[in-house]
């Protein structure tokens, strides 16, 4: 069974950051996801843009933005210039005034456009963005920290989505809370990859490899 798996770079070791991007990298993880926050829209400050700058020149592998910020459209460009053809930036339609415009502008420059819908924003008000984007982020925890418990209402969404999906043409990503009982549940069902924090990559004993290799190796 094939499906992604990305690494959340905000719970990586940032006095070893080249390190931990080239581990990975070797270690076969699918792409980067790059949690930016202004300290508004979600209460913290994570990622900057000359983080995601130094990512992009560090690796080849996709990267995966998820813009957790005020009216991203203000600052859209600075993120665009500094990204790829192929890359995917997420915006969270209640962060902006004219979502479907913030996403025109990533599909303009050759991007993949995506939402991100936190656990209380129901299904039927982005219905309209659902056309429009490729990929949806499903936040399994409220947005803004790592480490927090997952929302057990949010499996009800995703089964709603799954059951849209091949109509509107969007695939769907898991983030956060992600453990290998939550990949084995809702891969088969249809979720296409997984955001991987600290519940099952970082801050660990073991390898990035072995982590990886074990969690492609589940008995589905």
């Amino acid at each position: 069974m094939h499906f992604e798996l990305m690494a959340s770079m905000m719970c990586a070791d940032y006095g070893n950051l080249e390190k931990e991007v080239k581990s990975l990298e070797e270690s076969g993880i699918d792409s980067f996801h790059l949690d930016i926050m202004d300290g508004r829209y979600v209460p913290n400050f994570a990622m900057s843009l000359n983080d995601m700058r130094y990512i992009a020149r560090a690796t080849k592998k996709p990267l995966d933005v998820h813009l957790m910020i005020e009216h991203p459209n203000n600052r859209i460009q600075l993120f665009l210039d500094n990204l790829r053809k192929g890359d995917t930036v997420y915006i969270h339609p209640e962060a902006e005034y004219h979502p479907s415009t913030t996403l025109q502008s990533i599909i303009n420059v050759g991007m993949v456009p995506g939402i991100a819908i936190n656990p209380g924003t129901s299904i039927e008000t982005v219905m309209e963005m659902l056309r429009i984007v490729k990929k949806v982020l499903v936040m399994s925890v409220n947005p803004g920290n790592a480490g927090q418990m997952y929302l057990p209402y949010v499996g009800k969404k995703i089964a709603k989505l799954l059951s849209m999906k091949e109509d509107m043409d969007f695939e769907i990503y898991w983030d956060g809370a992600c453990s290998s009982e939550k990949i084995m549940e809702f891969a088969p069902k249809g979720v296409q990859g997984f955001v991987l924090g600290t519940t099952l990559l970082f801050g660990k004993k073991q390898a990035y490899g072995t982590t990886l290799s074990n969690i492609r190796e589940l008995k589905f």
